[in-house]
């Protein structure tokens, strides 16, 4: 056993002075079938250490209910096996760019809770979860032969509150449930920030992109004593939906690095592996500058991060960049990189061949329909990812006026006596011809996400303000929810026909026949929006305004042979000789000297000859 402690200096293991060159790696963002490949590929960058998150919201989809909560022990124990220490930082809050900042809806949602404060209903929630999360922590702490050396208290809370009570509370719950190793916080280089969210007696860390040195002069000027640690370094950043695809220069990247290790400076790479959102759990951001309350600008399924191993998890020039700082501080060579795992063996096309309209697809998966004065909200209904089918009727007769939502979050498709009249968003929420009455009026709202920073974090979905005529509410809402987690079981109780040719929205199901399973990318040429299932494993959501075009497949999803494909289209599936437009497998290229052989570029508006590529894939 050793013991793992926090010197006036330096972190000290068994006494002895040691740098932790650790990098983030979210085991919910990659395939377990592919842990062992990436955290292999951390090792080769020259780290010694992996970080990760825990969602709160991925393993307690509701009150009492627990999915896979061991995930976070196998993951710990695949670290050990790869030689890395771990750094667990369990939230309850996590941001992450992961729906909800990890928050679960039901209590973010819940009447009356205050969430991340000492607000004691959220407390009780909490409790109960580290109560069944920190017993796959505790027992593979450093000092009882395990590979945990740190645990984080919350998460960048001095970029949101400054309640040191719940902190308090927070470090106090984790101390009583067993937690041994160093403790420590982690928020921006701002005078505010580390008086909001550091705690006495609790190691305090940083979190930047860039100028080490002056970063570390604020954290100094609040904690004279102590390890000096970098616990986000960006050396990438994500993407939005609608938005251009960032990239950080590798050179860039890597004198940032060298920067904070020649502070004497411990570090964590932010995001050594990015992965990928899968199951729709993208969350969003707010715009609007430093208050970050403007317009939603919603993350896209890929968290490839630009970061040094890519989504793929192929090694990129900043990978080789990187590794040439790390390699300094190295005892010895650093070990070679894995052998990358097998590619898709062919491209291949999925048949499509039976469609349901999302109507059926609503009465066989959804939730109970309810009948309410005002429409409910995503939370009211128990929806976590989803959407929602809100049906109100407009009197009559009366002449044409327009139809507003208030407090639409965040996507509408909206249809007027069964004819698709207009798609809505939170900034345009009105329909563009206006309806007169007598009329049935249904609304297909789709969250895209919910905020995971800022003071909106915890904001609800669905329409939130109601349905307007003209001036006049719309009362009698009938509201029936479609939650993702309804695919897990399966569509075998959904009744299927013949796919029609007119692009019409709904389930498409199908095959795809693989020789040779391995990592693949899915491109559905000509479809607008919607989710996509291979073998049950929830690819993500796919959104035709990029700049993400196309979703990975991971290897261990795929099989031999035949293989089962479900397209959720909410808006306009592709069109092409009066069927859908053919989704396709493509392999994912392997790369050598840190440069793709062949890159995966897709013909995007712009860039119709696919070359000089714009876009991730």
């Amino acid at each position: 056993m050793s013991e793992f402690t926090v010197g006036e200096s330096d972190f000290l293991l068994d006494g002895r002075p040691v740098r932790l060159l650790s990098g983030a790696l979210h085991y919910f963002r990659v395939h377990e079938g592919h842990w062992r490949h990436r955290l292999e590929m951390l090792r080769a960058m020259g780290l010694n250490c992996v970080e990760t998150y825990v969602p709160w919201n991925l393993h307690q989809p509701g009150p009492g209910r627990y999915r896979d909560v061991r995930a976070v022990g196998r993951f710990l124990d695949a670290a050990r096996a790869a030689g890395l220490w771990a750094i667990v930082r369990p939230g309850p809050y996590i941001c992450a760019e992961w729906e909800n900042g990890g928050l679960p809806h039901w209590v973010t949602g819940e009447p009356g809770t205050r969430a991340r404060t000492r607000d004691e209903r959220f407390l009780f929630h909490v409790r109960n979860w580290f109560h069944r999360l920190l017993h796959e922590i505790v027992p593979r702490q450093i000092d009882r032969g395990g590979p945990v050396i740190m645990v984080q208290v919350e998460n960048e809370y001095g970029s949101y509150g400054s309640d040191v009570d719940y902190l308090e509370q927070l470090a106090g719950l984790l101390r009583v449930k067993g937690v041994t190793v160093p403790l420590f916080t982690s928020d921006g280089p701002e005078d505010h920030m580390l008086t909001g969210g550091s705690l006495p007696g609790v190691l305090a860390t940083v979190n930047f992109g860039s100028h080490a040195r002056a970063a570390f002069e604020t954290l100094r000027r609040h904690r004279p004593e102590g390890p000096l640690m970098c616990m986000e370094f960006w050396c990438g950043w994500f993407d939005h939906w609608g938005g251009e695809h960032v990239v950080r220069d590798p050179d860039e990247a890597a004198g940032a690095l060298r920067e904070i290790l020649e502070c004497g400076a411990s570090v964590n790479l932010y995001m050594a592996h990015g992965g990928t959102s899968f199951g729709g759990w993208a969350g969003a951001n707010r715009g609007g500058g430093e208050l970050h309350a403007g317009p939603l600008e919603p993350d896209v399924t890929s968290y490839d991060y630009d970061a040094p191993v890519d989504e793929y998890g192929r090694p990129t020039e900043k990978f080789r960049r990187l590794r040439e700082v790390l390699a300094a501080y190295h005892p010895g060579p650093l070990p070679e990189p894995p052998s990358p795992p097998a590619p898709l063996g062919a491209p291949a096309d999925v048949v499509l061949t039976a469609w349901a309209p999302l109507g059926d697809v609503l009465e066989a998966l959804g939730g109970e329909e309810t009948v309410t004065p005002v429409p409910p909200t995503f939370e009211e209904l128990g929806v976590a990812r989803g959407l929602v089918r809100y049906e109100v009727g407009v009197p009559g007769p009366r002449r044409p006026y327009p139809l507003t939502v208030r407090g639409l979050r965040d996507l509408a498709v909206v249809y007027v006596d069964g004819e698709r009249a207009g798609v809505l968003t939170e900034d345009e929420p009105r329909l563009k011809e206006p309806v007169a009455g007598p009329a049935r009026v249904e609304l297909w709202v789709e969250s895209l996400g919910r905020v995971t920073y800022g003071p909106r974090s915890g904001e609800a979905k669905g329409i939130t303000g109601g349905v307007l005529h003209e001036r006049q509410y719309l009362h009698g809402v009938r509201a029936r929810g479609l939650d993702l987690d309804a695919f897990d079981d399966g569509v075998e109780v959904v009744p299927f026909g013949t796919p029609p040719g007119d692009g019409a929205p709904g389930l498409y199901r199908g095959t795809v026949t693989v020789g040779g399973a391995g990592d693949a990318r899915l491109e559905l040429p000509g479809w607008t929006r919607g989710f996509v299932w291979v073998n049950g494993f929830g690819l993500g959501r796919y959104w035709s305004v990029g700049p993400q075009r196309s979703l990975y497949v991971p290897g261990p999803v795929l099989r031999e042979g035949e293989n089962e494909v479900w397209v959720l289209e909410l808006q306009e599936a592709g069109r092409g000789r009066g069927r859908p437009s053919t989704p396709g497998l493509l392999p994912v290229r392997a790369v050598r000297g840190g440069r793709t052989q062949g890159a995966d570029v897709t013909a995007t508006p712009g860039n119709p000859s696919g070359e000089n590529p714009v876009t991730p894939e």
